[in-house]
């Protein structure tokens, strides 16, 4: 499937020089959108997966669906000060700045096997943030999986040990 179709390209967002891959659109198309997570779910189905983690907000909209089809549980990764109850929290840089990501104390079960999903992989700063997070309470990284990496970022280089899956590749 050629998920490029549905992806739109907007080009100097949010600042000029970037060119955002906008996956609001395959989002509010209901078969390409099952087709996105189903596709996702084959590339993943040989893990051993108990739970999978996602970065607000896109990330919820890939990981949540995608848990809910391999039938595990889903853990948000929220920016700090969003979650209710006991959290860790751990700053990083972004692409276009800096952040700080939380996730709940007893969201992940040490041993864990925790696949971390969101929309894009660009620098890799986040999904490595959220990498810490899942390990810092004992879950064991088993992959991350993507409907888009942009490769010219090269954002694998922050997952040096780390599976990593995508449906559509784009040069930036």
């Amino acid at each position: 499937m050629d998920y490029k179709e549905y992806i739109r390209v907007i080009p100097d967002f949010p600042q000029p020089g970037i060119s955002f891959k906008d996956i609001t659109t395959l989002l509010k198309n209901g078969e390409m959108y099952r087709e996105a997570i189903n596709d996702l779910k084959k590339l993943v189905a040989d893990l051993k997966i108990d739970v999978i983690a996602g970065p607000e907000a896109r990330g919820f909209v890939v990981g949540a669906p995608l848990a809910y089809a391999l039938g595990v549980g889903f853990a948000p990764i929220r920016k700090s000060g969003k979650l209710p109850g006991e959290t860790i929290e751990v700053g990083y840089d972004l692409e276009y700045g800096k952040d700080t990501l939380a996730m709940h104390t007893d969201a992940i079960v040490k041993d864990q096997n925790v696949l971390i999903a969101d929309d894009l992989l660009a620098t890799g700063g986040t999904i490595a943030t959220s990498v810490n997070l899942v390990r810092q309470l004992g879950g064991n990284v088993v992959g991350a999986a993507f409907l888009i990496e942009l490769e010219e970022l090269n954002g694998r280089a922050k997952l040096p040990d780390i599976d990593v899956f995508t449906l559509v590749t784009y040069s930036v």
